[in-house]
């Protein structure tokens, strides 16, 4: 018996606060057959779409995100944290629950006019993909789109991200 992409994610209840059912992608990324559904649906989500580079955001989205960009023969752009990143850098604050996060690229990550697409796991609020987009941005480039594995829609981070292509391979309903 085959399973189904979404058979593959483990549901684990009051994580990381009561009340919350976190959608861990680890036990996908742990099987050879979950992480391949995993992947073939992200490049069927893209397929439509014209880039020249992929950006992962940390961490998870540097997994999937360098699986699509040598898949797809493109480059790929790392968004991490404040302070990771070797070279100089350019950074946006996005905020969270409680406070604000930064995220960093290098500022010779993305060219005038390239186009870029925001991989990453996992789509909640939107704010650190929409934090990504202003990045890329702000280094003359042009958000192609954004994929995720896991879109949770309640939470309708796909709003900030009105203004380019949106593709979730999983959705749920919840937060």
């Amino acid at each position: 018996m085959n399973k189904t992409l979404k058979e593959y994610v483990t549901d684990i209840p009051d994580f990381p606060k009561e009340g919350i059912l976190f959608h861990d992608i680890t036990s996908v990324i742990q099987s050879s057959e979950g992480l391949k559904l995993a992947v073939e649906g992200l490049l069927e989500s893209v397929k439509e779409l014209e880039f020249d580079s992929i950006a992962g955001i940390e961490t998870r989205g540097f997994i999937f995100g360098a699986i699509l960009a040598e898949r797809l023969g493109k480059g790929l752009v790392l968004v991490r944290k404040k302070g990771k990143l070797p070279r100089k850098t350019i950074s946006e604050s996005y905020a969270l629950e409680y406070g604000t996060e930064k995220i960093e690229i290098h500022i010779d990550a993305v060219k005038p006019g390239e186009k870029v697409l925001i991989v990453d796991d996992l789509i909640a609020t939107g704010g650190t993909v929409k934090a990504a987009a202003n990045l890329i941005e702000r280094l003359g480039g042009e958000v192609a789109g954004a994929v995720f594995l896991i879109e949770l829609v309640g939470l309708n981070g796909r709003e900030k991200l009105k203004n380019y292509p949106v593709r979730s391979v999983i959705t749920y309903e919840g937060k």
